[in-house]
């Protein structure tokens, strides 16, 4: 006989909803490096390094997910993008709608993932009523 299949580990939704938000802030900080440039009061190879750099760390947290350094990592990130607008006052208005969305994902993944596991507990206790 054929031993059954291992469980799938389930999905977490609080990593899924983090990880959209750090590629697509890192999507939105490449591009919106290349309009900052112009605008900076630096010169344009450190707005577009320090942009380069902003965007990796967003991908590197991305990655990091698995582990709690990558949520740190990705509030670091949130907060050195406000910090932006120390040199492009447009840039506090985008940290900020990273930030929230940052709480957002945390906070709303957090509860589909408590949701998920009640259900599953329910589905596997004998006790269970639909």
């Amino acid at each position: 006989m054929s031993s059954p299949a291992p469980a799938r580990p389930a999905r977490s939704y609080r990593r899924l909803f983090a990880l959209m938000v750090l590629v697509g802030e890192a999507l939105v900080v490449g591009f919106a490096t290349l309009v900052a440039k112009d605008l900076a009061d630096v010169s344009r190879g450190h707005a577009l390094a320090a942009g380069a750099v902003l965007a990796a760390l967003c991908v590197v947290a991305a990655g990091l997910l698995r582990s709690r350094v990558g949520y740190l990592l990705g509030w670091v990130v949130q907060l050195l993008l406000i910090a932006t607008a120390l040199w492009v006052p447009v840039m506090l208005f985008l940290g900020l709608v990273f930030a929230g969305l940052w709480v957002v994902a945390l906070v709303q993944g957090s509860r589909a993932d408590a949701l998920t596991a009640s259900r599953a507990a329910r589905a596997g206790s004998p006790t269970s009523t639909p």
